[in-house]
This record gives C-alpha cells, sequence and structure tokens, in this order.
C-alpha cells in the first residue's frame, strides 16, 4: 500500500482566517500490486464543520482499499473556533481534490471515470454541495478542462437541510450566525438538485438523533423527482456518527488521527499569541482544552450488523452505477 500526504493548494492559492498554516490535504491509500487501474474513492469525514473527524478517515478508506479501491482520505477546512465562517472554501477544497485525482489518475491508478467521493455527516454536507454545484466552482489555469464532477457519491447520515430539521451548528460554522436567505438556500440540497446532479447512494438510521432521518428522505425524493439514479437505505436504529458500524470501529480502531491537524495549527497560534482578541483567545483555549480531555468512548456504540452491511451494498450499487 502506498499510504502518502499530498497537499492539494500551493500557499499562495490558499487563505482561510482560520488556518494559521494548515493547508488540506489528501492521504492515498494505493494498490501497488499490479498495474492496472481501480475505482477510486475519496472520503471525506464528518464534524459538523467543526472539525474533521478520525472516526470516519483511515479506518473507512482502509475498508473500502480491501474492496478493491484505491482511496483517499480528504482533511479539509473547519471552523471549530467560530474565527470566521467558512463559506465556499470546504467546496473548493472538495473540488479541487477531485481535480487533483483526476489529474494524477496515472500516478494512482485510478480510473478517471470511475472517481466516487463517500461523506459523514457534515462531511456529507460538502459531498453533496459538489453533486449539486460542481459546475459552479471554477479552478486555476492548472487544472483547466479537468473535470470536478464526482461520477458517484456516497452520502452517510447527511445533513441536507437547512430549515426545522436541520443541524444549526453545522451551518453556523459554515455560513455564520447571519447567513442570507440566498446562501441558505443554496446549501439546502435537496432544492438544488437538477438534470446534472451526480448519481447518490444514500444511507442513515431511523432513529438518528443529531441529524433527523427526514434529510435524506428529502434528498432521495428530489433526486427520484429529477430522475438522477440513487439508493436510498434506511436502517432501523442505530445513533448518528456510525461510521463503518463493525467491530473495528465499535473497538475504536480508528487508524491514524491526521484529520484533526488544523487544531494543532490553531493550538500552536494561540501560543505564540496569533490570536489577539482576549475573550476569542480564552474560548479557543478552552474547547482546545476539552479536545484534549474529550473521552470519545461516549460517541462508541456496539457495533450493529445490520447497519454495517452499508459498505458492501454501496459497492454493489457503484459496480453497476460506474459499469
Amino acid at each position: 500500500m502506498k499510504k502518502e500526504k499530498y497537499v492539494i493548494w500551493e500557499k499562495e492559492e490558499y487563505s482561510y482566517a482560520g488556518s494559521f498554516g494548515f493547508i488540506p490535504h489528501l492521504m492515498s491509500y494505493i494498490h501497488e500490486d499490479d498495474g492496472h487501474k481501480r475505482k477510486g474513492i475519496i472520503v471525506v469525514p464528518g464534524g459538523a464543520y467543526r472539525m474533521v473527524s478520525p472516526t470516519e478517515g483511515e479506518i473507512v478508506a482502509r475498508r473500502f482499499y480491501d474492496m478493491g479501491y484505491n482511496a483517499f482520505v480528504l482533511t479539509y477546512t473547519t471552523n471549530m473556533f467560530d474565527i470566521e465562517p467558512l463559506k465556499l472554501q470546504p467546496l473548493w477544497d472538495l473540488s479541487r481534490a477531485v481535480r487533483y485525482v483526476r489529474k494524477r489518475a496515472e500516478e494512482f491508478r485510478v480510473e478517471d471515470n470511475k472517481i466516487v467521493i463517500c461523506g459523514f455527516s457534515a462531511g456529507g454536507h460538502l459531498c453533496g454541495s459538489l453533486c449539486v454545484h460542481w459546475m459552479d466552482v471554477r479552478d486555476t489555469e492548472e487544472y483547466f478542462g479537468i473535470s470536478n464532477r464526482p461520477d458517484a457519491a456516497i452520502l452517510s447520515y447527511p445533513v441536507i437541510i437547512c430549515g426545522e430539521k436541520a443541524d444549526r451548528e453545522s451551518f453556523i460554522a459554515l455560513l455564520g450566525a447571519k447567513a442570507s436567505r440566498e446562501e441558505l438556500e443554496y446549501m439546502s440540497l435537496n432544492r438544488q438538485v437538477g438534470k446534472d446532479t451526480t448519481p447518490i447512494f444514500l444511507w442513515q438510521t431511523a432513529t438518528d438523533d443529531a441529524v433527523p432521518v427526514e434529510n435524506s428522505c428529502l434528498m432521495a425524493e428530489a433526486l427520484m423527482k429529477e430522475g438522477i439514479p440513487f439508493a436510498h437505505h434506511i436502517f432501523s436504529k442505530g445513533p448518528h456518527g456510525l461510521s463503518l458500524a463493525d467491530e473495528t470501529w465499535a473497538g475504536r480502531e480508528y487508524g491514524e488521527p491526521y484529520t484533526t491537524e488544523q487544531i494543532e495549527y490553531v493550538k500552536k497560534a494561540v501560543e505564540h499569541g496569533q490570536i489577539f482578541e482576549e475573550e476569542k483567545e480564552k474560548a479557543i483555549k478552552e474547547q482546545i482544552t476539552f479536545m484534549d480531555h474529550a473521552d470519545l468512548s461516549e460517541f462508541v456504540s456496539e457495533p450493529i450488523e445490520e447497519v454495517a452491511v452499508w459498505p458492501k451494498l454501496a459497492d454493489t450499487w457503484l459496480k453497476d452505477i460506474l459499469s
């Protein structure tokens, strides 16, 4: 396996007020045992647009690697400390990631017409945003002519809607507390589905207590109305954030926590006095202390056999969609 980090932006291309030196990147999981190309998958963990969760990163990429994919994990821009609303930056990150992999398809041994994105929770919203808005995202001359449209997407317990059933924290981090009606409409993905939307595999549990199941239901309804190929699985039980829902996940064997890299850059900025507003610095220090001492066990459930089949279901669907 070729496991290597690829920074997707040049320093002069990337700017976000809360980055403090962090630049979004991909981690690869590429087969090296033969020369033939494989389907590619970019895994996009969740985290309410406030962090990139390690529970949905390497563990998922390795699962798809084991099923024959060449996989990548995207560590994108987040706004944990309310330094500045993200706006379109995460969408630009994912768009660039798709173009980055497609441009280097030969190097990565990926079929350039079989590139899948797989997002969880807010990462599902990010993937869904690219599925419906890919044509809106321009890039530099280096990537001219290289499509950012995914060939298919997996949205796992995704945030979809800005409304009564919305995950409010995700949208505050993304758009700010005073987002305009136009911004909220643009990011209500079920209202943005069109004829050019990417085929989508949706899954969620009926008892999700953080992102109500109506989110994926409304997305499925919109896809059906527009005639977009899709699959929609609602499992009977399970909390939010199930990741693979298997023994590996339940045993907290998530792999490397490199997806939290941006938080480390913010820590250094606080230590070096780069954040000067006293109240904001105090709040950030408190949140960093909480993160450092948080016990992830509260987010861990027993494996749920019914839900743990979703990667196989998705793979079966993808074989048909990408054939």
